[in-house]
């Protein structure tokens, strides 16, 4: 009992640490604040000083998509993205210090305003108040360019997936989902109506969920159930903010790089966050490019063909005996055939057995054809079958070895199956986990013959490094 209460306290505190749920702060009134900053704000702001400002209007700037928000019973009449986009268009804009952003959205309504004034100033020049001089209202400003699109496309659930684990009624799983927003935003020469030029981006909105439980009988007829969980969302409010403010700060570098509108300085072209977009674009450009077969191509630009890589694991084992987990480690060398598809060579060492019948320690080789399910992704699952041999020893309780695996014919073949998930850091770094299920031939690893084969499965945690090529 004070086992499992200390097991449980230990993973409830973990959980609280990870989520945030252990913060006081976490549920509290906030006061308001002045405003969302993207991550790519700081970009749009930070843009070389224009040679001079552009006039714009932005009559309206719509949600094109006309999807409605899912929800658990079926879908509702709420919209599944914001109907202000025109708003948000007309602040980054403003904040870019490149254009001079025009009312055209409420034109009635400034219409009407003005008519009030002249008619005012008409009575009170009437009644010898006022200067005729200063009577007339001055013109409005008109645009030059005119500034059209909308939010053409919302998909949801591009990405689903999650992992969760369980020992001994103690576990948590976390789940991840992912939408995606699409802009375009294309800018309009007022003078003959042709289209300057049109530029799309696109914004993932990431869901995640964690969540923790206890499931277990600390006596009889007494069951303990404890859960907990945290879900967040990214705002698809938010999400179009970026998305716009990322339209504004390509469309501001693209109509320079094609002779629209200039920068005051024209060495700024050369500056760090001028070449970095460019980078950016090349990259992005690639990972559009489709091979002959239709496959993307160059999806990420990160090196698959040579890598090696360690992994720790823990392992336990099935057959004549109780078991317990135990320790196991190995190395390997993968080679990419494909961007899919590859061969894994490993070599590796662990423990097998429990404390009161058997102690066993296995060394193994295997070489296994590994599929990655998605190549172009940074996160990806991947499957792999392929076979090996291992080589067994046993130790008494002293720990000298008293029966050695010649005994049983030296070397036993084996099948090997799983699956796992890698992630990757950065273009020469992944980090991975994996569990798989290791099939002996013969029922000789426990040293006690009765039954059907051995076979054991092993979970473990590893990372790997690629070498470009």
């Amino acid at each position: 009992m004070k086992r499992l209460f200390t097991e449980m306290w230990i993973s409830v505190f973990i959980f609280l640490g990870c989520t945030g749920l252990g913060r006081t702060d976490s549920f509290e009134p906030t006061k308001a604040t002045g405003g969302y900053i993207t991550a790519v704000h700081k970009d749009l702001i930070s843009l070389p000083e224009a040679k001079e400002k552009i006039v714009v209007a932005v009559y309206k700037f719509r949600d094109q998509t006309g999807q409605y928000k899912p929800g658990t019973t079926g879908t509702t009449f709420s919209t599944a993205v914001t109907q202000g986009a025109t708003s948000m268009l007309i602040k980054a804009l403003e904040e870019s210090k490149w254009f001079i952003p025009i009312e055209r959205e409420g034109l009635p309504n400034l219409l009407n305003e003005r008519q009030i004034i002249r008619s005012t100033r008409m009575q009170y020049q009437a009644e010898g108040k006022e200067d005729e001089k200063i009577s007339l209202l001055p013109p409005l400003l008109y645009a030059g360019v005119i500034l059209e699109g909308g939010i053409i496309s919302y998909d949801t659930d591009i990405i689903t997936g999650g992992f969760g684990a369980r020992y001994f009624g103690l576990g948590g799983s976390s789940q991840v989902r992912r939408d995606q927003v699409a802009i375009y935003l294309r800018a309009i020469s007022t003078q003959n109506g042709m289209v300057l030029k049109s530029v799309s981006t696109t914004k993932t909105v990431l869901s995640k969920e964690v969540a923790l439980g206890v499931y277990r009988f600390v006596s009889l007829q007494r069951l303990l159930e404890v859960e907990g969980g945290l879900t967040t969302n990214e705002p698809p409010q938010l999400c179009v903010l970026e998305a716009i403010e990322k339209a504004v700060f390509d469309l501001i570098v693209e109509g320079v790089r094609e002779n629209l509108w200039a920068f005051k300085n024209p060495e700024d072209i050369n500056s760090p966050i001028i070449q970095n977009y460019l980078k950016e674009k090349e990259g992005t450009e690639k990972f559009l490019q489709f091979d002959r077969k239709g496959n993307l191509a160059g999806a990420r630009d990160y090196p698959k063909r040579l890598s090696f890589g360690f992994q720790t694991a823990t392992q336990k084992y099935t057959g004549d005996y109780s078991s317990e987990l135990k320790p196991s480690y190995e190395l390997f060398v993968r080679y990419g055939i494909t961007p899919s598809f590859s061969l894994l060579l490993s070599g590796g060492r662990g423990e097998l057995g429990n404390k009161n019948d058997f102690d066993t320690d296995v060394l193994r080789t295997e070489i296994k054809g590994l599929l990655t399910l998605f190549p172009e992704k940074k996160l990806t699952p991947y499957v792999f079958l392929g076979g090996g041999a291992l080589n067994y020893w046993a130790r008494d309780k002293e720990g000298k070895t008293f029966k050695r695996n010649r005994e049983y014919g030296g070397w036993q073949p084996m099948l090997v199956a799983g699956a796992g998930m890698e992630c990757f850091l950065n273009k020469n770094l992944s980090l991975h986990t994996a569990w798989s299920q290791q099939f002996t031939s013969s029922d000789q690893l426990d040293g006690f013959i009765k039954g059907s084969n051995d076979y054991f499965w092993k979970l473990g945690v590893g990372f790997s490094y690629y070498l470009a090529y």
